[in-house]
């Protein structure tokens, strides 16, 4: 077995496993379609280079010369597909069954062609180009890249300028008197290397950006209390450390606010109503609470506000606002009354949220030692004015 042979099993076995691989993560995956048509081009394309060793050892050569090159176009063709879905492309059917259909016709028209030549080497590798270059303006046009998107498109980009590149070096190297002959040449023996290369390198970013998807999402679902669909403690304290990273100067406000006799709620109505008036005012908290702030169930019935740029005369505004809201919402049965307590205190720099918090739970557990259905400010920080 010679290089370019060897290469041609390995290219088969790595394609194979790509293929495996995007199934695989299909499963798990927000954009199944997406990775299934990215297996399926994997797969489809590892069978040009059986499609390849059966041109040279094997009978008829044409045929097999064209399922090479069909298997190729078709696969790349998926992936291109694939790599649409993945960025909310969709495209056209219509235009891909005739491209695919033309490229076919050149093929088998120019077989016979002298090979090696310009018009051969180009009217070859042109369609590869050309299908890979649209994948690559997809990813690159994309309204919102992150820096794997960017690595991706120009990836792709110089997948597909290279099959001109190698229409070049058949030209200057040769590419075998007849298709069978392509397999003992130095041409094939560099062709078969660089797109072992490239298709690790594709297939290895394609699978990063659908891992890097499944964990962001993962970690997202792990940081969203499913019953209200607010930020749960832990979301609620990364958003707001990410809010502070840069020392962001204050004042802030932190607003705790606990929902009354919850319990007793829970005891007569049953843990359905009980559901529901979390939802409620879950619902209640993320309609009225302003652009840019964080809003979380720490547990229970307990909820959070972090209003970054406030005063505390505005966030006792707000709290006003949503205990009003509060003792309204749409529940039945109608006997059932809903109230909410409220503490609240200033933030003045990011090392002070812990004992912000500190202090508007005090100041909290004072509106319901006062009764219940309040809102209390936490005495300022004795080392605020030093």
């Amino acid at each position: 077995m010679n290089g370019a042979a060897f290469f041609l099993v390995v290219n088969f076995i790595v394609a194979l496993s790509f293929s495996a691989f995007f199934v695989v993560v299909a499963r798990r995956s927000h954009s199944r379609t997406a990775a299934m048509w990215l297996g399926a081009g994997f797969g489809v394309a590892s069978l040009s280079a059986i499609s390849e060793l059966l041109v040279a050892f094997g009978s008829p050569p044409r045929l097999w010369a064209l399922c090479a090159f069909a298997t190729v176009l078709i696969g790349m063709t998926m992936l291109t597909i694939g790599v649409g879905e993945m960025y909310h492309r969709r495209i056209d059917a219509r235009i891909t069954a005739i491209f695919v259909a033309t490229s076919l016709f050149v093929a088998a028209a120019i077989y016979d062609l002298p090979r090696g030549t310009a018009l051969h080497a180009f009217l070859y590798q042109g369609p590869f180009a050309l299908v890979i270059l649209a994948g690559a303006m997809i990813v690159l046009m994309a309204r919102q890249r992150t820096a794997i998107d960017r690595f991706l498109g120009i990836l792709l980009l110089t997948t597909g300028l290279h099959f001109f590149m190698k229409a070049g070096l058949a030209v200057v190297l040769g590419a075998g008197s007849t298709a069978r002959d392509y397999v003992q040449t130095s041409y094939a023996l560099i062709s078969q290397s660089l797109t072992a290369v490239l298709m690790v390198a594709v297939g290895l970013t394609l699978l990063a950006k659908l891992v890097l998807e499944i964990l962001a999402i993962q970690r997202t679902e792990s940081e969203i209390d499913s019953l209200s669909g607010l930020a749960n403690r832990r979301g609620f304290d990364r958003q707001i450390t990410a809010l502070l990273r840069n020392e962001r100067p204050g004042p802030h406000a932190i607003i705790l606010c606990d929902l009354d006799h919850f319990k007793q709620i829970n005891d007569t109505y049953g843990h359905h109503v009980g559901d529901m008036v979390i939802q409620a005012f879950a619902d209640c908290l993320a309609r009225h609470t302003p652009e840019g702030a964080v809003v979380g169930r720490l547990g229970g019935e307990e909820f959070a506000l972090f209003l970054p740029d406030t005063q505390v005369d505005d966030a006792v505004q707000l709290a006003q606002l949503l205990r009003r809201e509060s003792m309204t919402l749409p529940l039945h049965p109608q006997a059932l009354s809903v109230t909410a307590s409220f503490g609240i205190a200033q933030v003045l720099l990011p090392r002070d949220l812990s004992d912000a918090m500190r202090r508007a739970d005090q100041a909290l557990y004072r509106a319901k030692d006062a009764g219940r259905n309040r809102v209390k400010v936490a005495t300022p920080h004795l080392a605020m004015g030093t």
